[in-house]
């Protein structure tokens, strides 16, 4: 929505499934905190290490799942609060980075470990872990598909028609990050219980002990390649790097065409499906604001305009 037709406007930036998606985060911790806490309490009861070991990693990703719930919640309940100039669309990408950052210590954490098995070998109680490592799969394989369930890859909302842009710029422009970092957490422990299953049946089977730190050590790869992509994407809409190139060259396009010139022009990204722009733009054939407000109606997903004209004298 852009603001043509009202002098005041509201700077709520929020994606279009936030509220299904911060209940759903809800739920997965819930889930996830029940796999916790049974495991420590029985691996304590049971005297097992692996257990117990397997439930403080699950504290991790809890924690990182319990990050995003409380990012949603924040930026639903201060949504409207006029000390966030542009809303609080983009405290996801905040809580998307963060998440990325923890995602990296915890590969960092298992590459390390995988390394020292290398070296000194840790005798394997298959029968213990095997069973774990399955249940670890079946919880996080339940998260992912209760995460995803209203997780739609493009948020865009349609503010009008017209202007065929990249429908890579708009899966970025529309892409939660929150929500994102949620599904990647629990995707890399389902990776790494996956990861843990394959070589405990190969090291049982062949006797190859050094599968499991091998599979450890690809794993910790895999994550930190996913913790990069996070860390990027995020930053980029934290540093307010312009998100859709096309768009950006459109309007430029728009001005140009008009016969005027474009002074200045910001484009950014304010949250899930919602970017903002500000178009200084030096006219010397009289255009007003509404001029240019009127072509930029049909950009999709634009939804804060700031236009200032400079009349030029020819």
């Amino acid at each position: 929505m852009s603001e043509s037709n009202s002098l005041a406007h509201e700077h709520v930036f929020l994606g279009a499934d936030h509220a299904r998606s911060e209940r759903r985060t809800w739920w997965v911790i819930a889930l996830c905190g029940a796999m916790m806490l049974l495991e420590i309490v029985g691996g304590w009861l049971f005297g097992s290490l692996a257990l117990v070991a397997d439930g403080l990693h699950m504290s991790t990703h809890a924690g990182a799942l319990l990050l995003a719930a409380l990012a949603y919640r924040y930026a639903r309940r201060h949504a409207r609060d006029p000390r966030f100039s542009f809303g609080t669309g983009k405290l996801g990408d905040l809580a998307g980075f963060t998440s990325a950052i923890i995602l990296a210590m915890i590969a960092l954490l298992i590459f390390y470990e995988a390394v020292g098995r290398f070296f000194s070998p840790v005798p394997i109680d298959f029968a213990q872990a095997l069973p774990i490592a399955g249940l670890g799969l079946v919880v996080n394989i339940a998260s992912a598909w209760l995460l995803s369930g209203g997780h739609h890859h493009h948020h865009g909302h349609s503010h009008g028609h017209g202007h065929d842009h990249d429908h890579d710029h708009h899966h970025h422009a529309g892409r939660d990050n929150n929500m994102r970092a949620a599904l990647v957490h629990v995707a890399a422990d389902a990776a790494v219980s996956l990861a843990v299953i394959i070589g405990l049946l190969l090291a049982r089977a062949f006797g190859w002990v050094w599968m499991d730190p091998l599979v450890g050590v690809l794993g910790a790869v895999v994550i930190l390649s996913w913790s990069y992509g996070l860390l990027r994407d995020t930053g980029a809409i934290l540093l307010d790097m312009i998100p859709d190139q096309k768009m950006e060259r459109a309007i430029r396009g728009i001005v140009n065409r008009a016969g005027d010139e474009v002074l200045d022009l910001h484009l950014w990204r304010l949250g899930p499906g919602h970017l903002g722009a500000i178009l200084s733009v030096a006219s010397a054939k009289g255009r007003d604001e509404d001029f240019y407000r009127a072509r930029l109606e049909g950009f999709e997903g634009l939804s804060h305009i700031t236009i200032e004209i400079r009349q030029r004298r020819i």
